[in-house]
């Protein structure tokens, strides 16, 4: 959603009172300009930090829709999403939907929202825990999959794809330019099982050679790479972005939150496209990034980029 691994993966929230600050939150808020009484998507509600702040300003008469693949996410977000008790009476109509914010382009009911948000980093519900095999700071399966009931996960990735395309799937998806190196040592190595194994793997196979790489787990971009091909992350946000200017009707703001360049570059051809073909008023011509006080209270937003627009 994303985004390196280890110290710098980036991820939705980190810390804080409910153990979960959502990177951007202010601004994220501020350009949804939330209407109260409309209807709202969050596409990743994660451990549900955004969707408490909207629906905060939604009252009784508003809607919240609130999507996410993982179903451990949906259920930390139900709880997180009920109404203090200051508000009980003035609490929007909260929906949890278990699935990809892709599937919102196959939504036949009426579509006219006030405002769609999707924060597409990994949540610290995910990485956090190792059996999960988001990370390699522990060693845990290697799963990979942000919907734990479908679909293939890294391990069968990692074992039975050949080396060509194992090579080409981490240099596109994980911006490697070692992909060659790394796939073959990782098809000499086989059968890999863990999330340690095959960060060792990859160090061994693509050893820092400057400055600027030793900043980042050699591992970094090669677990960066699985998990966006194992969770069709890119498919789905290019869906997502086709279909905004369909759910979202006049006035209707669009806030999206990336962590890194492939994703950000999907998120400002899109917008500038749907700006072009009037769809658009561009709330943001650069990319809104974390303050250095939230960077230091959260490192991990240091790569967060929002782009924001207003449906015409």
């Amino acid at each position: 959603m994303g985004e390196g691994f280890g110290t710098n993966t980036p991820e939705r929230g980190h810390g804080g009172k409910h153990g979960h600050v959502p990177v951007l939150l202010k601004e994220a808020i501020d350009f949804l300009a939330i209407r109260q009484g409309g209807t709202y998507i969050d596409a990743t509600v994660g451990l549900g930090g955004h969707s408490y702040e909207i629906a905060k300003r939604l009252g009784a008469q508003g809607r919240l829709i609130a999507v996410d693949k993982d179903p451990a996410a949906l259920e930390a977000a139900r709880v997180r999403l009920q109404p203090p008790p200051e508000l009980s009476g003035d609490w929007p109509k909260v929906e949890l939907v278990h699935g990809s914010f892709s599937d919102l382009a196959n939504d036949q009911r009426p579509t006219a929202k006030d405002g769609l948000i999707a924060d597409l980093g990994v949540s610290s519900l995910q990485l956090d825990n190792a059996e999960r095999g988001f990370s390699f700071q522990a060693e845990g399966p290697l799963d990979m999959r942000m919907n734990t009931q479908s679909g293939q996960t890294a391990e069968q990735v990692v074992n039975q794809v050949d080396e060509v395309t194992l090579a080409n799937l981490i240099y596109e998806f994980g911006e490697e330019r070692r992909s060659r190196r790394i796939a073959r040592a990782i098809v000499r190595s086989r059968p890999i099982q863990t999330t340690a194994q095959l960060a060792e793997i990859v160090s061994a196979a693509a050893r820092p050679m400057n400055q600027a790489e030793r900043r980042i787990h050699p591992a970094t971009r090669t677990f960066q790479a699985l998990r966006i091909f194992v969770n069709r992350e890119l498919d789905d946000l290019r869906t997502l972005l086709e279909s905004a200017p369909r759910l979202l009707k006049p006035g209707g703001r669009l806030v999206i939150i990336s962590f890194h360049s492939l994703e950000d570059r999907i998120v400002k051809d899109a917008l500038r496209e749907g700006a072009k073909r009037d769809h658009y008023r561009l709330l943001t011509k650069k990319p809104v990034t974390a303050s250095e006080e939230e960077i230091d209270r959260n490192p991990r937003s240091r790569s967060a980029k929002l782009r924001a627009a207003e449906r015409i």
